[in-house]
């Protein structure tokens, strides 16, 4: 069966935040065993070790549903809500959201257990210093993993942090790759008519059309330079259902159905022109003041000049043979030959396609 990215990606969110959170009120239960122990003064109703375990049978089944809830609320946040707010105040409402999701729980637990504090109100957790600890823990907590999973994601691209942590390349390492150079058409004209301040905001919410399809189609985003995108996948899943393909042409349509507020706004709709190529190259973590990933080898360079044919063939889409032989033609409406071209800085000419 064929399970749709999104329902992937929530799925593997919601069961990621499930063990992270289990495990988070897990060691809360041991933490606050081992300082227990040591106030000599306390007496315990039961066995020490009896209430560790049942503190942390309890903790952790609590982390794995409000972990649930967590990821849940946060994938359809992220979807509706946060990329209209800036960073600073997506922090502020998630913390806020996590504190109340938290709150009802455990008053619908105090429910459930018939617990004194039932009668307390809503406010019954100023009043329990136990339950501060742990909500002051999960507050910490949530505000970690928030800032953690959410700037390195958004500052290095998804999974290479993880990747950069761990040291894959550190050492230059050798990876089949497909890189797209996405680039504005009659850029020059467009900003000379709309001025630098209309000109960025209209790059911009060319961006975000585009991001809207990136994880769709398993991209990553390499770079921005100017009002030129580069975007790469690891070989094998660009070509998976024509993955490196197919974004090229959902971006076009979202475009293509936003074309009323373009031109409301900015007088023209943008229309962006593609090359791509595939192959091995190298790929290395440079510098230190700024640490990034840098792909080197005869790949991007073509994938480049692929992008500066298009102009001269008129067309939105130009790809290499090596790649289009790699690909599912029945994906396509049609391709077309266009012979063997001499790209600037290459000796040996490259055959490239047009795809419609």
């Amino acid at each position: 069966m064929n399970i749709p990215l999104s329902t992937k990606t929530y799925l593997r969110q919601v069961s990621i935040s499930a063990v992270f959170w289990g495990l988070c009120l897990g060691f809360f239960a041991i933490f606050r065993y081992l300082g227990i122990n040591r106030v000599p003064d306390i007496e315990l109703n039961c066995n020490a070790e009896t209430l560790l375990l049942k503190n942390l049978i309890t903790l952790f089944i609590l982390g794995v549903v409000l972990g649930m809830l967590y990821a849940s609320i946060e994938f359809f946040f992220d979807k509706l809500v946060s990329k209209r707010l800036s960073w600073g105040a997506r922090v502020i409402a998630k913390i806020g959201v996590d504190f109340m999701i938290t709150l009802g729980l455990l008053r619908l637990s105090m429910i459930v257990s018939h617990s004194n504090g039932i009668h307390e109100g809503w406010l019954w957790w100023l009043k329990n210093e136990r339950f501060e600890s742990v909500l002051l823990y999960i507050i910490f907590c949530s505000f970690f993993v928030f800032f953690l999973m959410k700037i390195t994601a958004e500052r290095f691209g998804k999974g290479v942090f993880i990747k950069m942590l761990m040291g894959k390349y550190r050492k230059p390492k050798e990876e089949d790759r497909i890189f797209m150079f996405l680039d504005l058409k009659d850029s020059t004209s467009i900003a000379e008519r709309l001025g630098h301040l209309r000109y960025s905001q209209f790059i911009q919410d060319c961006f975000h059309d585009l991001n809207m399809v990136v994880l769709k189609y398993e991209a990553e985003i390499y770079q921005y330079v100017g009002d030129e995108v580069v975007l790469t996948w690891p070989y094998s899943r660009g070509i998976t259902n024509s993955n490196c393909v197919r974004l090229f042409f959902e971006f076009q349509h979202r475009q293509l159905s936003r074309y009323g507020y373009y031109l409301c706004k900015y007088g023209t709709c943008p229309k962006f022109k593609a090359g791509i190529h595939g192959g091995a190259l190298m790929i290395a973590e440079v510098g230190f003041v700024k640490k990034q990933l840098a792909y080197h080898g005869d790949v991007i360079n073509t994938s480049a000049r692929i992008q500066k044919q298009c102009n001269r063939f008129n067309v939105s889409l130009l790809i290499s043979e090596k790649l289009i032989n790699d690909l599912n033609n029945n994906d396509f409406s049609a391709s077309k030959y266009l012979g063997n071209v001499a790209l600037k800085g290459k000796q040996k000419e490259v055959k490239i396609y047009s795809l419609l």
